[in-house]
């Protein structure tokens, strides 16, 4: 009993770690920039790139230690063409938090756009050891680098 309450806390702990910084941190809103960043993932998740670039860099500027804002600005930017913007983006979010699990998904993933399987696979290795029970983002990538691969014939 004592091993599976043990387990079962650690699993919450890695669950809540800093990779998923909206649970872990709480309420975004509290947070400097925390009301842009809250409106820039929602307007990124609807699909609305340039209002999520705005809000997203007016959070940015107001943390601009905050990993999460530096990845949804490099995923808005991915979406809108913007490669060298994003890639500037997802490397400030690895420089502040290199196993943050959304920007190595991301940045896989616009490495295999730009058919570039080694560093794609460099940040699945990332997230193999940073999801140690599995994560959504490592889930995603693998499935892209697998579908990169049955596509390109490797």
């Amino acid at each position: 009993m004592t091993i599976r309450l043990a387990a079962a806390g650690l699993a919450l702990a890695l669950a809540l770690a800093p990779g998923d910084a909206d649970a872990f941190l709480g309420n975004q809103a509290d947070r400097p920039g925390g009301a842009d960043y809250a409106a820039g993932k929602k307007a990124s998740a609807s699909g609305d790139y340039p209002a999520a670039i705005e809000f997203l860099t007016k959070a940015s500027a107001a943390d601009p230690d905050s990993p999460d804002s530096h990845n949804l600005l490099g995923y808005s930017f991915r979406k809108m063409g913007n490669v060298e913007k994003a890639f500037e983006h997802y490397r400030e979010a690895l420089r502040i938090d290199p196993k943050h699990r959304g920007a190595n998904e991301y940045i896989g993933e616009l490495y295999l756009e730009l058919g570039d399987l080694a560093n794609a696979e460099a940040h699945l290795k990332v997230l193999d050891q940073a999801c140690f029970f599995g994560c959504e983002e490592y889930t995603e990538l693998k499935e892209a680098v697998a579908a990169y691969k049955a596509s390109n014939g490797g």
